[in-house]
């Protein structure tokens, strides 16, 4: 009997990370409507960067590369003090990392969302929906009546599921009552995105100048631009800060004039929070209406897509295969720990840069260049846990850890062994599929020693052990 409701799964929200979810959902089958409320792409860049973890779920959307195709790389992240002298250093992030793509990927946002609502079109069952903005739902034990204005009047919408992927003014989570659990990171800034005409005289590694004078970022962006944010201090007028002759003053250390011409200009302030609740009934919270992180690790848009990642395939178990809906529970405790580090990694470099009292600064510098001295100083690769709780097989050897993508050649892992979950054996490491990776994967197994890998289809390890014993652990697992 054909489900008499429009849609499985309807997204409030048509940015990067609602429109991934939605390529993921209906790629799994899954039923999808998105409901954007603007008619167009926001022309203008905002989110700067995408890691490996990020590249990896957008080539399981298909979307790849033509995002690596107007991307750029850099292999140096650098915390810098007035003087020059480094007191942080990134160093590798060009290199490729465990997704199977470069670590740090310089984006131009609305060339992704381009790509990215491109796939979305040739998806039979998806749609998005442009100027359609979500009034208000009612949700019972069944399903979702939603409620959207649209050019054509009045709208319902009746879903199994509502996605709230709108934004950090979220107006699905403020229709649930769901509250912030803020962080304590609040700081005023003027960004400035500029298009580039002499790349020659730009910096070519990602910088954070540590001044207490005034605080500056200076990063690439996607192909012919680059970006610079500038903290507004104390006392300071936001608006008088963000003026053209206080930008062209602002830049005149750079020594850019000629070389850059000004794209946008907009004061933001910089916050870290996380709703109490990213899941009540049927109604989910995920990217900005969930979390918002200080930019300085340039984990925003990936988090969200982590976020796409776990939600996709758990929906589709639900919606698709049966599995309970109980299955959703696991989605905030398995993304909160992950998101918590990454937001403190990104306050404790925010707080690094952000301090204006001379002798505060001072003081820091000396403590940092000690610590460098000293070889502890807390730099080197951006790395974060793995999953500790959900849905794994707690106590097998590597339960939670994320398994990388491996490469033989021009092949990826991901390309050739497809969707969903992978059961991999050693016994079957000279098949056709997994021979070019033979050699890599038995070094994995060994690490573990283990005789066989189950890994989610959001490329965590859900166990290792028995090929046998995991097949039946993860049928349980699933309820089916």
């Amino acid at each position: 009997m054909a489900d008499p409701r429009d849609c499985d799964v309807l997204i409030a929200g048509g940015g990067p990370v609602g429109v991934t979810l939605a390529l993921l959902l209906a790629q799994r089958g899954v039923r999808v409507i998105v409901a954007e409320k603007e008619q167009a792409i926001y022309p203008l860049p905002r989110a700067a960067h995408l890691d490996h973890e990020a590249m990896r779920i957008l080539q399981e959307a298909g979307v790849a590369d033509a995002v690596m195709a107007t991307s750029r790389q850099t292999g140096r992240y650098e915390f810098r003090n007035a003087d020059g002298e480094i007191l942080l250093l990134f160093e590798g992030s060009d290199r490729i990392g465990p997704g199977g793509w470069p670590g740090a990927n310089m984006i131009h946002q609305p060339s992704v969302e381009a790509a990215l609502r491109s796939r979305l079109e040739g998806q039979a069952s998806a749609q998005l929906r442009t100027c359609w903005d979500l009034k208000s739902f009612a949700q019972d034990d069944d399903g979702i009546i939603a409620t959207l204005d649209t050019p054509e009047g009045a709208q319902q919408v009746s879903a199994r599921y509502l996605i709230g992927a709108d934004g950090a003014r979220s107006p699905v989570r403020e229709a649930c009552g769901i509250a912030f659990d803020d962080l304590d990171f609040e700081e005023p800034w003027l960004v400035i995105d500029t298009l580039v005409d002499d790349p020659a005289r730009l910096p070519t590694a990602n910088l954070q100048i540590c001044d207490p004078a005034r605080p500056t970022t200076c990063v690439l962006m996607g192909e012919g631009r680059h970006r610079w944010e500038f903290m507004i201090k104390p006392g300071e007028d936001a608006a008088e800060v963000a003026s053209d002759a206080s930008i062209v003053r602002l830049l005149e250390p750079w020594q850019v004039e000629g070389a850059v011409r000004l794209e946008r200009k907009a004061v933001y302030t910089f916050r870290a929070r996380i709703a109490a609740q990213w899941r009540q009934g049927r109604v989910l919270l995920a990217g900005d209406a969930a979390h918002q992180t200080p930019p300085f690790a340039g984990q925003g848009l990936c988090s969200g897509l982590r976020d796409a990642a776990n939600l996709a395939w758990k929906l589709a178990a639900v919606v698709r295969d049966g599995a309970p809906d109980c299955l959703l529970d696991s989605y905030q405790p398995e993304r909160e720990p992950n998101l918590r580090a990454t937001i403190q990694m990104a306050i404790m470099m925010g707080r690094t840069v952000c301090l204006t009292d001379p002798q505060a600064a001072a003081e820091r510098d000396r403590q940092m260049l000690a610590a460098r001295a000293a070889g502890q100083s807390p730099d080197g690769n951006l790395a974060y846990p793995p999953l500790d709780t959900g849905m794994i097989m707690a106590g097998s050897a590597g339960a939670g850890s994320y398994f990388p993508q491996l490469l033989a050649g021009s092949q990826r892992l991901d390309d050739v062994l497809g969707a969903g979950h992978w059961l991999i054996a050693r016994s079957d490491l000279h098949s056709p599929p997994l021979a070019p990776f033979a050699a890599t994967l038995a070094e994995w197994l060994d690490a573990h020693q283990a005789e066989a890998v189950l890994v989610r289809p959001d490329r965590h390890v859900f166990g290792t052990g028995l090929a046998a014993d995991l097949d039946q652990r993860w049928a349980l697992a699933l309820g089916l």
